[in-house]
């Protein structure tokens, strides 16, 4: 009679719990039970809490297993901080202002979870997720799990390992080995002599009498029946695992997975996160999606909250677009030139494409030539072709010899020229470079200090150069020179003389866009702020000290800020900006004051920058 009635009062007590989950997730399908987010208020959650709290916890027999506790983030530090299940009376807030600093922008929100949610037999997957501009982003999800829930998941796991456990590893168990033995004792006594011996030794292949081997011997008194069940459980384990293990417990990707062990206050968990910003980025919505699980199975997806908006502050929204223009002068007339290695045979002056590297010399002529003329604003003086020639030979007949290849060189280049400009390319020669040839022996790093002394001490008088040339060709050097020095004084140059079409003037002064700096402001909008402290650093202006602050360089911010004018309001809020950066508090307060002085607005500006929030509330309560 008595195990009647306890068998009846715990039949009443499970329909009551079923009945009362079943209306609670009634009132959860209608909304008027529902998760929450919020931007969190000011002072930290537990501010006036007791704390002589409580902790209660329990930890996993998986290996793997998590600490499961009660327990939210820290606002300050962001570590997780165990407590009590939290009751509060929490203001709902729906936006905040935030700062991108550095490229960074930090939001911090509240996610409240019912107390009627918190059933011991449920888990909650929340997920939070982010819009940012045309894009979604998950963050990591939280679980909130039950007592009893969880302690399904490690029976589960617990079943599977029993399952494990029956699968036969040592291979000993599937063989009939007493029977074995007595065989291997009868028709194989010195392999059975060896049953203690561990020793590896090789499958003998010999055969009995009857013809057995050992291997027919083991098969024989192998428990196949056995083997074959062993084999079976082996390919189930996956399948085996899905059907113990319904929900694994996740431990990775997972912001928090906690276990609520009384449900008499609602649990709130102060989510953090950072994310790199992106150019034009204003606000960021964040809202939270989440499932109710019971067993493994799922139950009902849990109603969305109002999403809460983050308007984001950048610096870089403070900085003067304004293009800039820097002062340049104009020369009417305008020089260019090229110089190109052609070859040429011994004497000869006509010219061999096939000759060393003279096409793909010509081709850079052509090209250049080519480029020159592309430039309708220059119209073209003239073209000055001039060819030199190495010392060796006399100096006679190196003058003819440079004069006529400079021809050479002026008949090829015809067909590069436009016609018009045809009759204004000219020729001129140099017999013998010798200002090359000492200005490549001086810097030459094979010869040795005293050769090239004396090769410049010879070539100092060049009065008479066929005795200079004389006088090296007896020097041990000599052919070092000849192989090495000589072929690069075999050169053509071409100088290029032009004029601005249309200019009279011989010099203009004018502007033009400085495309430095605007690549530094450009950096600055797309929240690249080093390359943009690269490229501003030498103006030294506003947008250089803006730069600085937004990468996080406050010093150099305030050095460049302090040569500037006080009188503008700019530069008096971010002064007081950096000084509040840099805890100078009431040094800053008097640049904020003074840049209220200017410009009101800026006290709107000041409660979207965090820094800045401190001096507002000063300032008003000074004015009240």
């Amino acid at each position: 009679m008595c195990s009647d009635t306890k068998l009846v009062i715990v039949l009443v007590a499970f329909l009551a719990v079923s009945c009362s989950s079943s209306r609670i997730m009634q009132r959860i399908r209608t909304g008027e039970v529902r998760m929450d987010i919020s931007v969190p208020d000011e002072k930290p959650l537990d501010d006036g809490a007791d704390k002589d709290v409580k902790i209660d916890s329990i930890r996993s027999d998986l290996s793997d297993g998590p600490i499961i506790m009660n327990a939210i983030r820290d606002s300050e530090t962001g570590e997780m901080v165990a407590t009590d299940v939290i009751n509060a009376s929490t203001v709902v807030a729906r936006f905040r202002n935030v700062a991108e600093r550095a490229g960074y922008v930090s939001i911090s929100f509240d996610v409240t979870v019912p107390s009627e949610m918190s059933s011991s037999y449920w888990q909650l997957k929340l997920r939070p997720f982010m819009r940012i501009q045309e894009d979604t982003v998950a963050l990591e999800p939280l679980y909130i799990t039950g007592e009893w829930y969880r302690k399904g998941q490690l029976r589960g796991y617990e079943r599977y390992r029993e399952f494990l456990a029956s699968i036969i590893t040592d291979t000993t168990d599937l063989v009939r080995m007493g029977q074995l033995e007595i065989f291997l004792q009868r028709h194989y006594p010195e392999t059975y002599a060896m049953k203690n011996d561990t020793s590896l030794i090789s499958d003998p292949v010999a055969r009995n009498l009857f013809g057995v081997t050992q291997a027919d011997a083991l098969r024989h008194y192998s428990r196949h029946m056995r083997i074959y069940f062993n084999e079976r459980r082996k390919a189930r384990k996956g399948q085996m695992y899905e059907r113990y293990v319904k929900d694994p417990i996740v431990t990775e990707g997972i912001r928090l997975d906690t276990v609520l062990t009384a449900s008499d206050g609602d649990f709130i968990y102060r989510y953090s996160h950072t994310f790199r910003s992106r150019p034009g980025l204003k606000k960021v919505m964040v809202n939270l999606m989440g499932e109710m699980y019971e067993e493994g199975e799922f139950l009902q997806s849990l109603p969305f909250p109002e999403e809460l908006t983050f308007y984001i502050s950048s610096l870089s929204t403070l900085a003067d677009y304004a293009p800039k223009y820097r002062m340049i002068v104009l020369e009417r007339n305008v020089y260019d030139n090229t110089k190109a290695l052609i070859d040429f045979a011994k004497g000869s002056h006509e010219i061999d494409t096939s000759l060393s590297d003279n096409a793909s010399e010509l081709a850079r002529v052509a090209k250049c030539i080519d480029d020159v003329f592309s430039r309708q604003e220059y119209v073209l003086d003239s073209l000055i072709v001039k060819a030199s020639c190495s010392p060796e030979g006399s100096y006679a007949h190196n003058s003819r010899l440079a004069s006529a290849r400079s021809e050479s060189i002026r008949h090829y280049i015809r067909d590069f020229i436009p016609e018009q400009w045809r009759d204004s390319v000219r020729t001129s020669h140099v017999p013998e470079n010798w200002g090359q040839l000492r200005l490549l022996v001086a810097n030459d790093t094979l010869l040795e200090k005293p050769a090239k002394e004396k090769i410049l001490q010879l070539t100092d008088d060049l009065r008479r150069p066929d005795d200079v040339e004389r006088r090296l060709s007896e020097m041990p050097q000599y052919r070092y020179l000849r192989e090495k020095i000589y072929p690069q004084l075999r050169s053509v140059s071409f100088d290029f003389h032009l004029h601005r079409a249309g200019m009279q003037k011989d010099t203009v002064h004018t502007t033009e866009l400085d495309t430095v700096y605007m690549a530094g402001l450009e950096a600055m909008k797309n929240l690249d702020y080093r390359k943009a402290v690269e490229l501003l650093r030498p103006y030294r202006d506003y947008n250089t000290a803006l730069a600085y602050m937004s990468a996080d360089y406050n010093h150099s911010a305030l050095d460049v800020l302090d040569g500037l004018d006080d009188k503008d309001a700019k530069v008096c809020y971010m002064k007081a900006l950096i000084l509040s950066r840099l805890d100078v508090h009431e040094e800053a307060m008097k640049y904020f004051e003074l840049s209220l002085a200017y410009d009101p607005y800026l006290e709107y500006r000041a409660n979207l920058d965090p820094e800045m929030s401190g001096l507002v509330n000063k300032y008003k309560l000074i004015n009240n």
